[in-house]
C-alpha cells in the first residue's frame, strides 16, 4: 500500500513539474527583457525559492544539507545547469519544434542510462508509452522550419542527455534530497549568465513578472521535478514530464490568441494519451498486486 501511494505522489509531483514547466513560452512573451537578463533574474528568484523550501523543510544548517548529498549532489548540480543553459541555447539557434522533437527523446535516453547504470528495466507499457509519446511530438513538428541547425541540435542532444542522467541520478540516490542541488544550480545558471546580463535595467514592473517566473515555472518546476524522481522510475518521470511539450502552446494561446495548428493539438492529444495510458497500466498492475497480496494475507490468517 505505501509503494501504491508513494507512486501515485510522484505521479502527481511529475504532472506538475510539467505544468509548471511548461509555461516557459508563456512567460517568455510576457517578459520584454534580453534571454540574458531573463536567464539571471530566473535562476536567482528560482534558487531563492527552492533554497527557501529547503530551509522551511529541514530547519537545520544549510551547509550540512548541501555537505550531505556527496558527490552525487554536485554531479545534479552540474548537469541541471548544462541542460538549462543547453536548452536556451538550442531555442536561439533552432526552432522550437525541432528542439521539442529532441525533448522528446529524454524518456528512451533516461530508460537506457537506468538500465545501464542501475539495472532498472522497464516495462513494455512504459516503452510503447515513450514511443507513441515521441511520435505525438514528431507530428507536432513543423516541416516547414527545417534547416541546417547543426549547432542548435547540438545543445538540444546535450540538453536531452544531461537532463536524463540528472533524473537517473537522483533516482539511484532517492534516500538522500536533492532539493539544496537544485537550488545550487538555480543559482550556478545565474552566475554563468551574468557577464551577458544587465540585470540592473529592469524596470519595478518587469521585476514583478521575473519573480514569477522564477519562482512559479523555474523553481517550482524543478522543485518537484527533484521530488517526485525520487518516488517513481526515471524513465516515468521523463515520460509524464512530457505533457510539458503540448502544454506549452496551449497557455499561449490562452493568454495570447496565438492559435496553434492542427498537427500541433493532434500531436498533443497523441503525448497525452501516451501518459495517461502509462499512469493506467501501471495504476492496474499496482491494483493487481494488491489484491494478491490482501488474498494471500486472508488465506494466512484463515490457517
Amino acid at each position: 500500500m505505501q509503494r501504491y501511494d508513494s507512486r501515485w505522489l510522484g505521479t502527481l509531483l511529475i504532472t506538475g513539474s510539467a505544468v509548471a514547466y511548461s509555461l516557459s513560452g508563456f512567460f517568455t512573451q510576457l517578459i520584454e527583457q534580453d534571454v540574458w537578463t531573463v536567464l539571471f533574474w530566473r535562476g536567482i528568484f528560482g534558487g531563492l525559492f527552492i533554497g527557501a523550501y529547503v530551509l522551511w523543510r529541514k530547519r537545520s544548517d544549510p551547509l550540512e544539507s548541501v555537505c550531505g548529498m556527496g558527490q552525487a549532489g554536485l554531479r545534479v548540480t552540474l548537469l541541471s545547469t548544462l541542460a538549462t543553459i543547453c536548452f536556451i541555447n538550442a531555442l536561439k539557434v533552432a526552432p522550437v519544434a525541432e528542439v521539442m522533437t529532441i525533448h522528446a527523446a529524454i524518456p528512451f535516453l533516461t530508460a537506457v542510462l537506468a538500465f545501464a547504470f542501475s539495472g532498472e528495466n522497464e516495462g513494455w507499457g512504459t516503452w510503447a508509452a515513450s514511443i507513441v509519446a515521441m511520435i505525438g511530438v514528431v507530428v507536432m513538428l513543423d516541416p516547414s522550419a527545417s534547416g541546417n541547425h547543426l549547432a542548435g541540435y547540438g545543445f538540444a542532444g546535450a540538453m536531452a542527455l544531461s537532463y536524463a542522467a540528472m533524473m537517473v541520478i537522483i533516482r539511484q540516490n532517492r534516500h538522500t534530497s536533492m532539493l539544496p542541488a537544485a537550488s545550487l544550480s538555480a543559482f550556478l545558471c545565474a552566475i554563468v549568465v551574468l557577464p551577458f546580463a544587465g540585470p540592473m535595467a529592469v524596470t519595478i514592473s518587469s521585476m514583478a513578472k521575473l519573480a514569477m517566473f522564477g519562482t512559479l515555472q523555474f523553481g517550482m518546476g524543478l522543485l518537484l521535478m527533484t521530488l517526485g524522481t525520487r518516488l517513481i522510475s526515471a524513465t516515468s518521470s521523463a515520460l509524464i514530464g512530457s505533457v510539458e511539450n503540448p502544454l506549452a502552446p496551449f497557455w499561449v494561446w490562452l493568454a495570447f490568441n496565438e492559435r496553434p495548428t492542427i498537427a500541433t493539438w493532434i500531436g498533443g492529444s497523441i503525448v497525452m494519451a501516451a501518459v495517461i495510458g502509462e499512469v493506467a497500466i501501471k495504476s492496474q498492475k499496482a491494483h493487481v498486486v494488491m489484491r494478491q497480496v490482501a488474498a494471500a494475507g486472508h488465506r494466512r490468517s484463515s490457517d
